[in-house]
């Protein structure tokens, strides 16, 4: 009969009780669930796009490049003709995957909140924790966001930490060049959440 060894039995329960690390596509908020959150009190959630091409030179002015992503999506949330805030959700990249962020933006444009969506990293989910994300509320279009300078990376989360900057750095440039050059002028194209 074979009967584990000591040591085989303490491997094994050694493996089991080990921590496991974020793995792939591990899905903290939707976009409709986040909108549903960011913007509770709102009476409609709508959308604009911002087109790339039609806007490279004012975001190359404020990024310092063009953004790869052909078209940029605005959420608007409204109540009558009152403009509650914006949300932008988008992609930044990670050490070897993408991660989903949703930025929600107050009405003049500064960052009220941020959130993970989507962490597909096997390191660096500390990003995650309201410590770190709580560094961009209130940070605004032109102000300095740098990382490692207004933003503290953490240990062991280096390169989730400077994905997140770049994040709310575009979220920020991306709503700025949509409310000086026009595209927020134009009421919301659809509706994509209510509030009860």
């Amino acid at each position: 009969m074979f009967r584990p060894s000591a040591l085989a039995k303490a491997a094994l329960l050694t493996v089991l009780a080990a921590p496991v690390p974020a793995g792939a596509d591990a899905t903290y908020w939707t976009t409709p669930t986040l909108l549903k959150d960011f913007f509770r009190a709102s009476k409609r959630v709508g959308y604009v796009k911002l087109i790339t091409t039609q806007h490279a030179a004012a975001l190359q002015a404020r990024l310092g490049y063009v953004p790869r992503q052909a078209e940029h999506v605005i959420f608007v949330a409204r109540t009558g003709d009152h403009i509650d805030g914006y949300a932008i959700v988008h992609d930044e990249q990670g050490q070897h995957e993408p991660i989903t962020f949703g930025i929600k933006l107050g009405p003049d444009g500064r960052v009220e909140r941020t959130e993970v969506m989507v962490y597909r990293e096997g390191h660096g989910e500390e990003i995650r924790e309201a410590r770190f994300r709580k560094q961009f509320v209130g940070r605004g279009p032109g102000e300095p966001l740098r990382f490692e300078h207004e933003i503290d990376a953490i240990s062991g989360a280096t390169i989730s930490s400077k994905s997140a900057t770049l994040a709310v750095e575009r979220a920020l440039a991306v709503l700025a060049v949509a409310r000086a050059e026009g595209p927020l002028k134009v009421a919301p194209t659809a509706q994509t959440a209510r509030t009860p």
